[in-house]
């Protein structure tokens, strides 16, 4: 299927998201979510991008990003081959981190940005991880309540509270005001009960069955009724796939499957 073409921003200022390859989660402890913000920030500097927001989730990345002396997309193959680097030498591991190319949205006004702004910075409220956003270590949204410490420079925050108010302290207020509000528009954001692809859920299965079901054939355990029912049931609830497909992966009949529950 051929990429479509990237729509191009007037502003030159994106939603970008990155998701791991094959569904599986770009960071396994705090040190890599640290590591990859080191990136970001060095990659900032080299390149003058600005950065309004963050977000980093286990297994996917939400940026706001206006291009600076280079084009979005080689950015952001600089920051992703950095952190892959790091990521495949601590883990020993070789192929591809980050799924296919990053996704895209344009922003071209500032009532849209801090809207993007403030969705991202709830993505881990919306995940049941924290009761507030300010209650999530690994976004910005703590940078904009302490514009002024060292740290808060790695974030263009003046952008957001400057077209709130010229006042600091109220502008900070009705930032955390506006970021409780609900908003029912539709942001770009990964789908989770979006059903895989028969490659990703191949690479999952055999995971599955080494850590499951270690030593034993595909064969075997679908000749067994009990054990061919459970990693039937599983499959089907991890990757959404429909009958027909969970069939083709297993390679057993589609009436071994179709009365499960």
């Amino acid at each position: 299927m051929p990429r479509h073409q990237r729509i191009l921003s007037k502003t030159g200022t994106y939603h970008v998201m990155m998701r791991g390859n094959e569904r599986k989660n770009l960071f396994l402890d705090e040190e890599d979510k640290q590591r990859f913000l080191e990136t970001l920030f060095a990659k900032k500097k080299e390149a003058g991008f600005s950065l309004f927001a963050f977000c980093l989730m286990d297994n996917h990345v939400h940026l706001v990003i206006q291009e600076g002396q280079e084009r979005l997309a080689t950015t952001m193959k600089r920051i992703n081959a950095s952190y892959a680097y790091y990521f495949n030498q601590k883990y020993n591991r070789v192929g591809h981190l980050f799924q296919d190319r990053f996704k895209s949205e344009t922003i071209e006004d500032e009532r849209y940005l801090m809207a993007v702004t403030r969705y991202i910075h709830n993505n881990p409220v919306k995940a049941d991880i924290v009761e507030k956003a300010e209650d999530y270590k690994w976004s910005s949204y703590k940078y904009y309540l302490a514009p002024d410490k060292p740290e808060s420079r790695n974030i263009n925050t003046d952008v957001i509270l400057s077209s709130i108010s010229l006042d600091q302290t109220q502008a900070i207020k009705e930032f955390k005001d506006f970021s409780l509000q609900k908003d029912t528009n539709q942001f770009m954001d990964i789908n989770e009960d979006e059903a895989w692809t028969l490659e990703e859920s191949k690479v999952y299965l055999e995971e599955y069955l080494k850590k499951e079901w270690s030593g034993y054939q595909m064969q075997e355990l679908m000749k067994n009724k009990n054990t061919r029912n459970e990693i039937v049931l599983h499959i089907r609830e991890k990757t959404n796939l429909s009958i027909r497909k969970t069939a083709d992966l297993l390679g057993i009949t589609r009436g071994s499957i179709q009365y499960l529950k």
